[in-house]
């Protein structure tokens, strides 16, 4: 092996190596791609309610005190998994009314605990908001959030 490079080696080990690297994340995004197509999002469960609740968290920004999946404030509970958290993932007449009587007694007045806002939803966003709530829960997160309490 030679000791001093030269320039069309320093070139050809470049273009090389870049190409190899491009091919690897080609392929990794194509993979990551497949498996949240397929795998992680519960694409059959996505109806009309569940886009119409997920424009009323985005519309009344519970994302700026709230986390979803990790994503957003840590200002108040994870709520990815709210709806296992209440026992109520497979009834969603139960998960209506416990999310609804919860929106209705805010803010609570406890004193010296965070306040959550009145919204005043109606009964339809509410419903919606419930729906997007049940959908984000049924989602494969690989076992986030690491504890039970979000």
């Amino acid at each position: 092996m030679r000791e001093v490079m030269t320039k069309s080696m320093a070139r050809n080990i470049f273009y090389g190596g870049s190409l190899f690297f491009i091919v690897i994340f080609v392929g990794l995004s194509v993979h990551s791609h497949n498996y949240i197509v397929t795998t992680s999002t519960d694409a059959a469960g996505l109806t009309e309610g569940v886009a119409r609740g997920k424009r009323v968290w985005e519309v009344n920004a519970c994302i700026n005190c709230h986390t979803l999946h990790g994503e957003g404030a840590y200002f108040a509970p994870e709520v990815g998994n709210v709806m296992t958290r209440w026992a109520v993932l497979d009834d969603s007449e139960g998960a209506f009314d416990i999310l609804k009587a919860w929106m209705e007694a805010q803010p609570s007045g406890i004193e010296g605990r965070r306040q959550m806002p009145q919204f005043d939803l109606t009964d339809q966003e509410l419903r919606d908001l419930t729906d997007f709530l049940l959908w984000t829960d049924r989602m494969d997160t690989q076992d986030w959030p690491p504890n039970d309490a979000g």
